[in-house]
């Protein structure tokens, strides 16, 4: 997700009485910059959010090596083998995701073929989407920020209010969402 000072789209909405003034708002190029942010979700727990670092452009390399550094040292290395084993590892089809680079790299953590799923469909199946509606608690009321350290220190405290039942009901609302959209492709669904 990327979180811009000005807002999700640059754009305030919103209404003002009769007599009153409308708010000043800064017009700033392109949002004004802004924060580039990495999240996981798994059963009921948020991992992240992590940060990438400013002037940062994610390719293959560059997102193994922030992995390494967030997900990797700060998270899946306190988990115990069987939920390794278990975890499944789901990321869209950005291009610094897909590329051979990465999925060769994420195999060599332990995170292969059958723990690793690579979507290039439809955002509705990935339920970290849905997580990224903390957008309006970070923008409530047109806020802006004048700065990129205050813009994530909002993140950050917004995702401190989303609570495990919230995510918990995400994740497992997945399979109503597979067969969905497989019911939609005329996709079989048997044993």
């Amino acid at each position: 997700m990327r979180v811009s000072l000005d807002g999700p789209d640059g754009w305030a909405r919103g209404w003002i009485g009769k007599g009153q003034r409308a708010p000043v708002r800064l017009r700033r190029q392109q949002g004004g910059g802004g924060v580039l942010v990495w999240a996981g979700i798994i059963k009921d727990e948020l991992v992240g959010p992590f940060r990438v670092e400013d002037g940062v452009k994610l390719n293959s390399q560059s997102y193994c090596q922030f992995l390494e550094d967030t997900f990797f040292k700060q998270w899946y290395r306190k988990k115990s083998a069987s939920f390794k084993k278990n975890m499944i590892f789901m990321q869209d089809n950005a291009p610094s995701h897909a590329p051979k680079y990465s999925t060769a790299w994420l195999a060599r953590k332990g995170i292969k073929e059958e723990n690793l799923m690579i979507w290039s469909c439809s955002p509705d199946l990935n339920p970290i989407e849905n997580l990224w509606s903390i957008k309006c608690a970070i923008y409530k009321e047109g806020k802006q920020y004048t700065s990129l350290n205050s813009v994530w220190e909002a993140v950050v405290a917004a995702a401190r209010n989303v609570d495990g039942e919230q995510i918990k009901t995400l994740t497992e609302s997945m399979d109503g969402r597979l067969l969905s959209v497989l019911a939609k492709k005329g996709g079989y669904i048997g044993h």
